[in-house]
């Protein structure tokens, strides 16, 4: 293979450095100067028209003259021919004509143009009769450059615009004639560089798409004890999670034809083009198989077909209708495994996730505690860290972070490594990129005066003595009153291990973790303010959730009223049913507000019996701002000991 050129910086003689030019786009510059070029023709073609024109057009060879002033040639008997065409009459002159141009400038013409006034000349024609002047005519034209002018610019201007329009086209690479054609990408093996072994967790999921290879790359093997070839795989997880990471580590791992494409390339302007580029594609990988097919965002192209307040999309469905029969239609589909991603699985049609078509689902979910170690590890290959750089608790303090959030962790705290020029990227500067991506960027330039500035030292101090007093309540990290983002402070908690149930302690406690903020504003200040908003929101959610779906209520204990939490969008019916009556309705109300009435309570109470280490923990946040979560611990703890709450949580 030829080396591929690089753009290298070009250098003088002095060794400095020479800027290059700005490339002009491949096609663009051509398609300018045919636009120019067409512009111009239509623009001379116009002038020389009308220059010429000899209706008294500059160049026209005949001067015209007045009306009074042919009279007078013929009264003269100087008058050869005349030809008259409606209003203008043009003549020759027996002898020439002397037209002044200037003092100095004289020329002589035998031919003139001039008109018959509007009001007419009934004797004109037997004078001429009598000076025996050979008179010609012919019908008055219609034609007028203007006219033509009028209706032929549109026309060309059209002709203009679909010139550039198909240019453009031909300079992306799709002809006119080839806008039907497949836009997946044929993977070349030797240009991607991803294995299974860049992919940290998911072993399940891996292990499933290898054997898919492996039945491509020996088919014979499995064939003899009777098994098939799995048609189609469908990757489903939330957002950031890995699963084009996990496609493009199967085209790497794969020794066969592998065609990359996204939902969104079926869909076109034009009527049709969206199933016959799902025709071609499968002809393609076809007459290569055994090959993959991998299809992102399936969700944009294989929605459910006519659902929703307006019905469905005919283009849409016609190119599900063409990738269903592809899939598993009347013509066998041997030698093609399609894969495809989505993080909308609830919107997909029923149809195309049936076995015979979509035969396995794979989950691929958020990482554990575990898995996110070896997905630290994958993305700080690159990055010097620091020696105080703990990767496991660095895994520890990040639930809920996807493998995408992870990789911007480390990100940001290289950049702040870079930032203040260090070699190493620290523990610091990854908590630092933690709360950046939690929280959002430090708000500076926010001036808080002294009164509201105390009001929220004690709102954030009234959470953390809560979390760090009941014994169900995750572990204390961090406690800020610096603005970031939107919250004007917060309390980070972090857990112990990775929850998958949880009981109804555990969620009581969190709800009064919650609610500590608005009760130690209405304990300290006798009030309440807006910051509050989005715990009360939290607690909310939280406490209806307890009372629908999972039944921790007095009064719902075993049964349960949700429904499945779906978004609302074009393909699907808007309005939704409520499978309860208005008074069941009522009771769920009163529930929800005894729950949240209830936490207030506790939270209240706890922090009436530790009032001096509230004020504490206020005061040490109004002196330094920001205080990790042991020194509340130390507080509490010398306060009336910790060790009864520290058993509690260890049997939790």
């Amino acid at each position: 293979m030829a080396d591929k050129k690089k753009k290298t910086d070009q250098t003088n003689k002095n060794g400095k450095k020479k800027k290059q030019g700005k490339q002009q786009r491949p096609g663009r510059g051509r398609n300018a100067s045919w636009g120019n070029l067409l512009l111009w023709v239509i623009f001379t073609a116009l002038l020389i028209s009308w220059l010429t024109s000899s209706n008294g057009g500059l160049f026209s060879t005949s001067p015209e003259i007045a009306y009074s002033e042919f009279r007078q040639e013929l009264s003269r008997e100087n008058v050869e021919s005349v030809h008259v065409q409606g209003e203008m009459i043009r003549g020759e002159l027996r002898e020439p004509r002397v037209l002044e141009i200037s003092e100095q400038d004289t020329t002589r013409h035998e031919r003139f143009i001039t008109y018959i006034p509007s009001f007419g000349d009934e004797r004109l024609l037997s004078i001429l009769e009598e000076q025996n002047v050979a008179v010609s005519s012919e019908p008055e034209s219609d034609f007028n450059w203007w006219t033509l002018f009028l209706i032929g610019f549109p026309i060309l201007l059209f002709i203009y615009v679909g010139f550039m329009f198909y240019q453009r086209m031909r300079a992306r690479g799709q002809g006119f004639f080839n806008i039907g054609k497949s836009k997946a990408k044929l993977q070349e093996p030797e240009s991607i560089d991803t294995t299974f072994d860049d992919v940290a967790g998911l072993d399940n999921t891996k292990k499933e798409l290898t054997e898919v290879i492996e039945f491509l790359k020996e088919p014979d093997r499995f064939k003899e004890i009777g098994a098939k070839l799995p048609k189609g795989l469908l990757l489903v997880g939330p957002p950031g999670t890995g699963k084009t990471l996990l496609a493009r580590a199967a085209a790497g791992e794969a020794d066969v034809p592998f065609y990359s494409i996204s939902g969104s390339d079926f869909m076109e302007m034009f009527v049709g083009v969206g199933a016959k580029r799902i025709r071609d594609m499968f002809k393609k990988a076809k007459e290569n198989s055994p090959s993959i097919i991998f299809i992102d965002e399936l969700d944009s192209v294989g929605r459910r077909r006519g659902a929703g307040l307006g019905g469905g999309h005919d283009e849409r469905e016609q190119t599900l209708n063409q990738l269903l029969s592809e899939l598993d239609g009347f013509e066998r589909n041997e030698g093609v495994v399609v894969m495809a991603a989505t993080n909308r699985p609830d919107i997909l049609d029923k149809a195309l996730l049936r076995p015979g078509r979509f035969d396995r689902r794979l989950t691929v979910d958020m990482p554990t505690q575990k898995s996110r170690v070896e997905i630290l590890k994958i993305h700080a290959k690159n990055k010097p860290l620091a020696d105080d750089v703990d990767l496991e608790k660095v895994a520890q303090s990040t639930p809920g972070f996807s493998g995408a959030d992870l990789e911007n962790l480390l990100n940001e705290a290289s950049l702040y490594a870079g930032r203040d020029k260090r070699k190493k990227v620290t523990m610091d500067d990854i908590d630092r990129a933690r709360d950046k991506v939690m929280m959002g960027l430090e708000r500076e330039g926010v001036q808080i005066d002294d009164e509201e500035k105390k009001m929220l030292a004690y709102h954030e101090a009234g959470h953390a003595l809560v979390a760090a007093v009941l014994p169900h309540s995750e572990p204390i990290h961090k406690v800020t009153i610096i603005p970031r983002g939107k919250a004007m402070g917060a309390t980070q908690q972090f857990p112990e291990k990775e929850r998958y149930i949880y009981k109804r302690e555990y969620l009581l406690d969190r709800l009064a973790v919650v609610m500590g903020g608005r009760a130690a504003e209405e304990l300290v200040f006798e009030t309440s303010t807006s910051g509050a908003q989005d715990d009360l929101k939290q607690v909310a959610k939280l406490s209806r959730k307890m009372v629908l779906d999972w039944g921790m209520s007095e009064r719902f204990r075993h049964i349960s009223l949700g429904s499945e939490e779906e978004e609302v969008f074009l393909g699907r019916d808007m309005s939704r049913q409520r499978e309860y009556s208005d008074s069941t309705a009522r009771e769920i109300d009163e529930e929800v507000n005894k729950i949240t009435e209830e936490a207030f309570d506790r939270a209240l109470t706890t922090l009436k019996e530790n009032r001096d280490v509230l004020e504490k923990v206020a005061e040490l946040l109004l002196e330094k701002e920001e205080i990790a979560g042991k020194e509340v611990d130390e507080l509490l703890s010398g306060q009336n000991g910790q060790t009864d709450i520290d058993e509690d949580r260890e049997k939790d």
